[in-house]
């Protein structure tokens, strides 16, 4: 989304292929973050319905946090956000850059 950009649209479609809107994101108090959560915040911000620094600010996390989310959705899609299965996707992506 273009930092000037005064208009925003109303809903972007989520990960599941459902609306997401505001109101049906993620509450700011979010503790548990689970892959669909993750994955939602992640189609806000592509979607141009939040940017990143909305997210960071709204839910207290680092830049860093939020960019690694938004590299594993973009490298093995949501389940790229497991963490139990982090060292899997890492090390098949890392076999991909080789070949």
């Amino acid at each position: 989304m273009i930092e000037n950009q005064k208009i925003r649209p109303a809903q972007v479609i989520g990960p599941l292929g459902e609306p997401l809107t505001l109101d049906s994101l993620p509450p700011p108090n979010t503790t548990r973050w689970v892959v669909r959560r993750k994955a939602e915040v992640v189609a806000a911000v592509n979607g141009g319905l939040l940017t990143i620094d909305e997210v960071c600010e709204r839910y207290q996390l680092t830049l860093e946090e939020f960019a690694s989310w938004q590299r594993a959705v973009d490298r093995s899609g949501m389940q790229g956000l497991r963490v139990t299965r982090i060292q899997h996707y890492r090390d098949l992506y890392e076999r991909q850059q080789k070949y």
